[in-house]
């Protein structure tokens, strides 16, 4: 009788957050671990690969030219007769990363030095299965399973988590702010029971990590929502509409080819290197010479480890006429309005790398301590069950007994 008046004691908001927290929950609790999970791996993809898994594709800065993009269709047509430069990233400090055109696979075809143009690395298209980082990011945006099913069961999930985050507000907040209660929700008591030090690391860490753990779930959606994308916008940009990417296309009408193919990348890239010289990469991708609409597309990355201020570039593959800016990463970040700024920085503030290694360090311990709390959440609930059983038999017993 004195707990069921301690429960009724509550306000109906409180009893229907605390409802919701549960069963929320215990529906997403599996998709929320295993995406929690393979995001905490994905933070340090770069820095494991380059020092454990591929070292060798570090390439110690040099005082001197790189090689150019048509030394690089050189190489794909030596070593892969036939087929096609898709697109190249050029990385200050590693090898470059071409990928062939029309493969859909992430990992790239080839590795080249970037001041000698040897091939450090090649991997067959036909053979490839991917690394094991594109195997966690597989695991992270849908589950491994058919990207139709897997992407909209995460996306959701994901949105149901930010849910139960709020309703778990509402439930750590203290019913009254005396100084043990203070002590209970700020605090992990490691000298309680195991029963005790659960329920304060979902209670306790789950305050501290909200917000961290809010902004990394709601950036995820930007991509995977397309509604909650542009409601974002709309809303961040003081009511204008996502603009979209846009189609860029050449004119298939021009008739003069003043360039060559490997001429016209060239040209486009040195135009960039030009106007950024202080950049810290590169990523062109490659114009299908047998697609007349096909246009060149050259991104900068002015500083390492974030791509939230890249600009872009579109030419024309015949005229190297330069194309309307895209309306979000066209334009040069600092100039830029709050709401592309915000948008641009969606990936950086997803993975923590908006605050450098200290911001990834962030991200990584966030992720992990989401991905804890359906599992001490359930043992919250377990355990209760297994104490509302108890009583329930006690409780007969003792009917028997009087009996």
């Amino acid at each position: 009788m004195v707990s069921k008046r301690k429960e009724f004691s509550r306000s109906r908001f409180y009893r229907i957050s605390a409802w919701l927290h549960l069963w929320l929950g215990l529906v997403t609790g599996i998709v929320v671990i295993l995406v929690c999970l393979t995001g905490c791996i994905w933070v340090f993809q770069e820095e494991i690969t380059s020092t454990f898994l591929d070292p060798e594709t570090n390439v110690a800065y040099q005082q001197k030219p790189v090689i150019q993009p048509s030394q690089i269709m050189t190489i794909v047509d030596k070593e892969f007769p036939g087929k096609r430069v898709g697109s190249a990233e050029y990385h200050q400090g590693r090898t470059i990363n071409v990928n062939l055109g029309g493969q859909r696979s992430e990992t790239p075809a080839l590795k080249i030095h970037p001041y000698t143009g040897e091939v450090i690395r090649k991997t067959d298209p036909k053979a490839a299965e991917g690394d094991f980082f594109e195997w966690i990011l597989e695991g992270h945006r849908f589950l491994w399973l058919p990207y139709k099913i897997g992407r909209p069961i995460v996306n959701y999930s994901t949105l149901i988590f930010v849910f139960t985050l709020i309703t778990g507000l509402v439930l750590w907040w203290p019913h009254k702010w005396t100084k043990s209660m203070r002590q209970r929700s700020f605090a992990i008591k490691w000298t309680g029971s195991a029963k005790r030090v659960n329920y304060d690391l979902h209670n306790v860490l789950g305050f501290y990590s909200l917000l961290v753990v809010a902004a990394i779930a709601m950036t995820g959606m930007v991509y995977g929502l397309d509604w909650f994308g542009k409601g974002v916008y709309w809303i961040t940009s003081g009511g204008t509409p996502f603009p979209g990417y846009g189609t860029f296309n050449s004119d298939t009408l021009q008739t003069l080819r003043p360039y060559t193919p490997a001429q016209a990348v060239d040209l486009v890239w040195q135009q960039a290197a030009k106007k950024h010289p202080d950049s810290k990469g590169f990523y062109i991708s490659f114009p299908d010479s047998t697609d007349h609409k096909a246009v060149i597309i050259i991104t900068v990355y002015p500083s390492a480890g974030v791509i939230y201020d890249n600009q872009g570039y579109i030419h024309d593959q015949f005229t190297l006429k330069e194309l309307p800016k895209d309306k979000i990463y066209g334009q040069k970040f600092s100039e830029d309005t709050f709401g592309n700024q915000l948008r641009r920085m969606t990936y950086d503030i997803h993975i923590g790398s908006v605050l450098g290694l200290p911001g990834k360090m962030l991200a990584f311990f966030a992720s992990l301590i989401g991905g804890s709390l359906p599992i001490t959440g359930f043992i919250i609930w377990w355990g209760k069950q297994k104490k509302s059983k108890h009583k329930s038999r006690k409780l007969k017993v003792n009917q028997t007994n009087s009996l």
